[in-house]
C-alpha cells in the first residue's frame, strides 16, 4: 500500500533564476563528449581512435574493472578529440555530430515478452546501462546482480530544479515502457515517489509500480532520502537507482529500436537572462546553450546540476552525464565590507545572525562565496536540522575520518551518498567539504569490502 511521508527535517534555498515553463530553440550541438570522470571508480578502457566515424550507440570505452559495461556515442559523428589529464587520465571523448543522430539498430520489442537476460543485454549494447545506480556506494550497478529493488524520484526538490511534470510531457508512452524493462531486472518493487502536487500528473497512471508521496522541504527529492523512509539498505543488500529522464531514454530504446538521448534541460541561476528549458542531446556542449544567455559574461559561475551538488564547468565544457541542469551564479570572488557585521538583509541564512529570517518565502542572488574560513569541527546540531534520516551525521564525519570501517558500517554509510549531505555541507557552521569526506569513506570502503 502507498504511503504519504511527510519529511520536517530539510531546507529550502530559494534562489533567482527559476525556469519558467517555457521550451526554448532546441540545441543543435556541434559537439558532444562522454566524460569518465562523472563515474565514481571507472577506470576507461578506450575503444575508438581519433577521426573514426560513430553512431549513436556505437561502444566507446568499457570499465576496466566492470568490462560487460558500455559506454557508447551518445549521438553519431566523428571522433575529434581524446583529452587527457594527469598521468594520462582520460577526461573526455569528444565526438562532432554530424547532425543527423544516426544510431544503431537495436531490438524493437515490447520488454514484457522479453527475458530478463535480453533486457540486460540491450541496455548494456546501447550504452543505457550506466544510468542505473546502485545504493550502497552511489556507484553503477552491476549485471551480475539483481536488487532487492528499484527506486525512482519523480520529483527534484534541490534548488532551481528542473520540473519533471513539464520535461517529460507527452512522452508517457516512453515512460511506462521504460519502467515495464526495469520491472524484469528485480525480484521486488520499483518504488516511485513523487510529491503531492503531481497525484494528478504524468506519473499517477503509471502501472508496475509502487507511488509514494513525500512532502516537505529539500532533500525530500532525492531517491536516497525515500530509500530511507521506505526500505532502508542494510548490510549485504543492494538497491538500484534511476532518473525518470533515463527511464524514457530506455523506452524509446525499446520502442524505436534506435538509441536517442534526446533530453529536456533547465538552464537556471540568476545570472541567466531568460531562464527556461531547452532540448539538446545527453553531453552536449554548452557553449551553444549559454551563448548570449549570461547578464556578465566571463564573471559568473557555470555549474552543470544543481548548486548543491553540481560540477563547476567553463563555458566550453559538456553536460554532465547525470545532470540535468545547468546553474550559473555569481562568481563571489569579492570581499564584504564588514562581513558578518553587516545587517544583510539580501543574504540568505539557516541561522537568525541577519535579518533575512524576517522574510523567509523571499528568493536571493547568493554567490559561491564561502563566506568565512574553516575552523574547527565542533557539534552544532545544525547537520541534524536538514538530514531527514534516522543517522547521526557528524558521528559518521568523523568516523570517515579516523577511517574506522566498522563505525562507518554502523553509523549509516550504506544509505548515503554526496547528494544526501549536501545540505549538512551547506550549513556547516566549520566549513567543512562534507561530500568530499563521504566519498572518500565510501572509497575507502569499497577497497576494504568490494
Amino acid at each position: 500500500m502507498s504511503k504519504v511521508i511527510n519529511l520536517k527535517r530539510g531546507l529550502n534555498i530559494h534562489l533567482k533564476g527559476g525556469a519558467e515553463k517555457i521550451l526554448g530553440t532546441s540545441i543543435e550541438a556541434d559537439t558532444v563528449a562522454l566524460k569518465p570522470t562523472d563515474f565514481h571508480g571507472l577506470v576507461p578502457k578506450i575503444l575508438v581512435k581519433t577521426d573514426q566515424q560513430v553512431k549513436a550507440g556505437e561502444p566507446i570505452f568499457f570499465d576496466k574493472y566492470n568490462p560487460e559495461i558500455f559506454f557508447t556515442a551518445p549521438t553519431s559523428g566523428q571522433i575529434i578529440a581524446i583529452n587527457r589529464g594527469e598521468r594520462r587520465k582520460v577526461l573526455e571523448i569528444i565526438i562532432k555530430a554530424d547532425g543527423k543522430n544516426e544510431s544503431i539498430a537495436f531490438t524493437k520489442a515490447d520488454p514484457q515478452k522479453l527475458s530478463r537476460d535480453e533486457i540486460k543485454n540491450q541496455l548494456i549494447s546501447s550504452g543505457l546501462w550506466p544510468f542505473l545506480k546502485q545504493r550502497p556506494y552511489g556507484t553503477l550497478a552491476k549485471p551480475s546482480q539483481t536488487p532487492k529493488h528499484i527506486f525512482i524520484s519523480g520529483f527534484d526538490s534541490a534548488p532551481l530544479a528542473p520540473d519533471y511534470e513539464f520535461t517529460l510531457k507527452g512522452q508517457s508512452g516512453a515512460l511506462q515502457l521504460g519502467i515495464n524493462a526495469l520491472a524484469k531486472l528485480t525480484d521486488g518493487k520499483i518504488f516511485l515517489g513523487i510529491s503531492p502536487e503531481q497525484s494528478n500528473g504524468i506519473f499517477s497512471g503509471l502501472k508496475n509500480v509502487e507511488i509514494n508521496q513525500f512532502s516537505g522541504p529539500h532533500p525530500a527529492g532525492n531517491v536516497g532520502i525515500q530509500i530511507h523512509h521506505i526500505s532502508p539498505v542494510n548490510k549485504g543488500e543492494i538497491v538500484w537507482t534511476i532518473n525518470p529522464q533515463a527511464v524514457v531514454f530506455i523506452g524509446r530504446l525499446f520502442e524505436t529500436g534506435k538509441l536517442d538521448l534526446t533530453k529536456t534541460i533547465a538552464l537556471t541561476g540568476s545570472e541567466i537572462i531568460s531562464p527556461k528549458y531547452y532540448k539538446c542531446i545527453q553531453g552536449t556542449n554548452l557553449a551553444g546553450l549559454l551563448k548570449g544567455t549570461t547578464k556578465q559574461v566571463g564573471k559568473e559561475r557555470i555549474i552543470s546540476g544543481n548548486v548543491l551538488v553540481g560540477t563547476q564547468v567553463e563555458a566550453d565544457n559538456y553536460l554532465g552525464f547525470y545532470d540535468n541542469q545547468v546553474t550559473v551564479i555569481p562568481e563571489g570572488d569579492h570581499y564584504e565590507f564588514l562581513g558578518w557585521a553587516m545587517p544583510r538583509f539580501n543574504k540568505f541564512s539557516v541561522s537568525r545572525s541577519y535579518f533575512s529570517w524576517l522574510t523567509p518565502n523571499k528568493v536571493y542572488t547568493l554567490d559561491s562565496n564561502l563566506n568565512g574560513e574553516k575552523r574547527a569541527y565542533v557539534m552544532t546540531g545544525e547537520y541534524e536540522k536538514v538530514l531527514p534520516m534516522d543517522i547521526l551525521p557528524v558521528q559518521l564525519m568523523k568516523a570517515i575520518i579516523a577511517e574506522d570501517i566498522d563505525k562507518m558500517e554502523s553509523l549509516g554509510l550504506y544509505e548515503v551518498i554526496e547528494e544526501d549531505f549536501a545540505l549538512c555541507e551547506y550549513v556547516c557552521t566549520s566549513k567543512i567539504e562534507v561530500q568530499r569526506i563521504l566519498r572518500e569513506g565510501i572509497n575507502l570502503m569499497i577497497k576494504e569490502l568490494g
